[in-house]
């Protein structure tokens, strides 16, 4: 038998989450039964939706009942296999969440056999990575000299989509938090970086998008859509796959209602705002998979990984990655 550590929701948080809002605690496996196996979690993907799963509220998916293991994606090693197509040593893509092992179903489970570290399978070539390809080309259809901007652009969804951008042809710009996150958006080849910390950050905007914007992939919402909204041309394209400077809030900014003046630009620039989750477009994740390896291979696409050592530090890493501490796509390397 094997014991697996985890870190469950202990309670709901108000705002921001705590070190209270888990607990951490080792449990027994049960054995795999046909069709399943037994993994060691090698990396944990920490990612901003998880702050709405722990919620008591209806969404998109279930949120974690307390007392549960918090959810994530998860690379993962074979111990046990009781499953045809799976031995012992081999690496799969998976959901076991915030524990160092789990019993699975194989039928859920992607075997990886990838060039690049088997992290990225967590990033630039999986959920984010598709996020970014998905959203940008399926939703915002740039054209060659469009202008594209995007928030959190140092992310791994956000640098993601700069880079395709450029690769169709479009211009590039993007928004970060710091004078370091600006100067790497540069380095990643963005047509102009803006920074959203900036006392003139409106201003900087305004300076880099001359020609108003196209398409503005959503990820933040907050103050920079209210500065990114005037910016917007007719017939823009807005996906919106995040809003991650409310994920803490605990009520309605403050100020006027803002609606009358959304609705308005929608209605006179004729926008399109369209939400998704990444896995409606399932179907298109082969052709991803292809496409995003040869870029990289090719030197198109970079992108960056901020990882932490340990499962125990987890919670550390999760509550800053909502502050916008981190620098990258977040993995803790929970084994080697």
């Amino acid at each position: 038998m094997t014991d697996t550590t985890r870190i469950v929701l202990a309670g709901r948080p108000t705002g921001e989450p705590t070190h209270d809002d888990f607990r951490t605690e080792t449990v027994a496996l049960p054995e795999p039964r046909d069709g399943e196996v037994l993994l060691k979690t090698r990396y944990l993907s920490l990612d901003p939706y998880m702050r709405g799963r722990m919620n008591d509220a209806k969404s998109y998916a279930a949120q974690v009942e307390i007392g549960d293991p918090m959810v994530g994606g998860t690379v993962s090693e074979v111990l046990e296999s009781r499953a045809d197509g799976f031995a012992p040593g081999d690496v799969v893509l998976g959901y076991a969440g915030w524990q160092t092992h789990s019993v699975e179903k194989a039928a859920g489970l992607f075997k990886l056999d990838q060039k690049q570290p088997l992290s990225t399978a967590l990033g630039v070539l999986g959920m984010p990575g598709f996020t970014a390809y998905a959203g940008l080309l399926i939703l915002g259809k740039p054209q060659p000299g469009e202008t594209v901007v995007v928030a959190a652009a140092t992310g791994p969804v956000g640098s993601a989509v700069g880079q395709i951008a450029r690769i169709k042809g479009a211009r590039a710009v993007g928004i970060a938090g710091g004078p370091e996150k600006v100067a790497y958006l540069k380095e990643l080849g963005f047509d102009a970086a803006v920074d959203h910390r900036a006392d003139d950050f409106v201003a900087q905007l305004e300076a880099a998008t001359p020609d108003g914007i196209d398409v503005y992939f959503e990820n933040v919402g907050g103050k920079v859509w209210d500065a990114v909204l005037p910016r917007m041309n007719e017939f823009g394209r807005v996906p919106v796959c995040g809003l991650v400077s409310g994920y803490n809030a605990t009520a309605l900014p403050e100020g006027p209602n803002r609606v009358p003046a959304l609705m308005g630009a929608v209605l006179q620039k004729s926008l399109t705002l369209r939400g998704f989750i990444q896995r409606e477009f399932a179907d298109q994740m082969p052709q991803f998979r292809r496409e995003m390896s040869q870029w990289i291979e090719e030197g198109k696409v970079q992108y960056r990984e901020d990882i932490t050592d340990g499962l125990e530090n987890a919670v550390d890493a999760f509550i800053g990655m909502l502050r916008g501490a981190n620098f990258g796509k977040v993995v803790i390397k929970v084994a080697e």
